[in-house]
């Protein structure tokens, strides 16, 4: 995550787990479905392994913290108006080197026009980024999220009310880290809920530190800390939901641990979404309950939380990756043929990384997940991490790297006849 990186909160960031779990803002719900400049037929697909099932509709998936954020309001869309953003250009270009169908991307700023967003899809999308076929995303959708709106209340008890900390959710101006989901297929607006306003104290038996946060901050504070989208996308005669996220860093607090049980609670809700025990969740529009029985569905983002290692506390995301309703694919970066340790893997110990927060292993953690639903069966899957000398490694070397501190990382999965 760039922004932090530039301030001197990133030593810290890079001892503890998630720099890459800054946030987004907004203040209305905004909905964009856009026709792209691109024709469908000009995107690429990776090719699959020798031996590989091609047979039968398919649909890829990926998430990608790509630290599009900049200081400033406005400063992304203008630097995306342009053709030659160096960072945005290496964003894309891993981008169209992977191919997704559908695409979430964290911690990219947003603006309640699109502007930003139309500018990273029409002048970098769909161009082609040093000889790689470009990519066409006829339908987008991006909405507000909790970074940047003042909550009126001094959240990390400094003696002063206001600034990115005071934020509903971290962020300097609204719409700071925000996300935004790209796809090849229709998105069902109609059907669409988010659920930025749920009161974080009206989840039951929450990790809420009430002593640091008294009853009438209660009152305002919401749980996510962006939003929690769900948003089906319409693949032939079938709807898959895009269950899209990004959960606070579980650092940056203080002894009540505020940002850890935030970040656990997030998870909580998402797990809790998926069925079972998400009777108490209500969306922006007053709809209660979970994701209807039996739905298809992927959940995408940064989850800013690793099951063995960083400062999280593990119990929210190892219950999230064995819910008995979704697959792990476990995504891994590329080894070569017969050496299990090359590359990345041979310094860290840790094939399964998302991303990288410098020093060395104890940098190296997993909390980007794509998680299909059961009913979806995998393909395939990866993280695009290029070992040095590889085509491409250019893309994510470095420190800090073109592109961004995260990976993307792919699912592959059969959609049925």
């Amino acid at each position: 995550m760039h922004y932090l990186i530039r301030t001197a909160m990133a030593a810290a960031a890079v001892a503890a787990l998630a720099l890459g779990g800054a946030v987004p803002a907004q203040a209305r719900p905004v909905t964009e479905v856009r026709s792209s400049i691109v024709h469908p037929d000009s995107a690429a697909t990776v090719p699959y392994p020798e031996g590989f099932d091609t047979v039968g509709p398919r649909l890829r998936v990926a998430t990608f913290n790509a630290s599009l954020n900049r200081p400033a309001p406005g400063q992304l869309a203008l630097d995306l108006d342009s053709l030659v953003d160096p960072q945005a250009q290496a964003v894309a270009e891993i981008v169209q080197r992977n191919a997704p169908d559908v695409l979430l991307l964290n911690e990219f700023d947003h603006d309640a026009e699109g502007t930003a967003e139309e500018g990273f899809r029409d002048n970098y999308l769909a161009r082609s980024q040093r000889g790689q076929a470009p990519i066409d995303y006829p339908y987008m959708y991006l909405a507000p999220s909790n970074t940047g709106i003042p909550s009126g209340a001094d959240l990390d008890r400094d003696g002063v009310v206001g600034g990115p900390a005071d934020a509903l959710g971290y962020g300097d101006f609204e719409g700071q880290y925000g996300m935004v989901l790209y796809s090849k297929y229709p998105i069902d607006t109609a059907n669409v809920r988010t659920f930025q306003k749920f009161l974080w104290k009206d989840m039951p038996a929450s990790r809420l530190p009430t002593r640091h946060y008294d009853e009438l901050v209660r009152g305002v504070l919401r749980l996510p800390s962006k939003s929690m989208w769900d948003v089906p996308v319409r693949v032939g005669g079938q709807t898959v939901h895009v269950i899209a996220a990004h959960p606070t860093p579980p650092v940056f607090d203080g002894p009540e641990k505020r940002n850890q049980a935030r970040n656990h609670d997030e998870i909580r809700m998402i797990n809790d979404y998926l069925g079972g025990a998400g009777d108490y969740i209500y969306d922006d529009a007053g709809k209660r309950g979970p994701l209807a029985p039996g739905s298809n569905f992927v959940v995408l983002g940064d989850l800013n939380a690793d099951p063995r290692s960083g400062d999280s506390s593990p119990e929210a995301i190892r219950a999230l990756l064995e819910n008995p309703l979704l697959v792990d694919p476990l995504p891994a970066v590329p080894r070569a043929a017969g050496d299990p340790v090359r590359g990345l893997a041979g310094i860290t110990r840790n094939v399964l990384g998302t991303a990288d927060f410098g020093q060395g292993s104890a940098g190296v953690l997993r909390v980007d997940y794509v998680l299909p639903s059961a009913t979806l069966p995998v393909r395939g899957s990866g993280v695009y991490w290029p070992a040095a000398g590889q085509d491409g490694a250019d893309l994510v070397s470095g420190w800090p790297p073109p592109s961004s501190d995260h990976r993307l990382v792919w699912v592959e999965v059969s959609l049925g006849n």
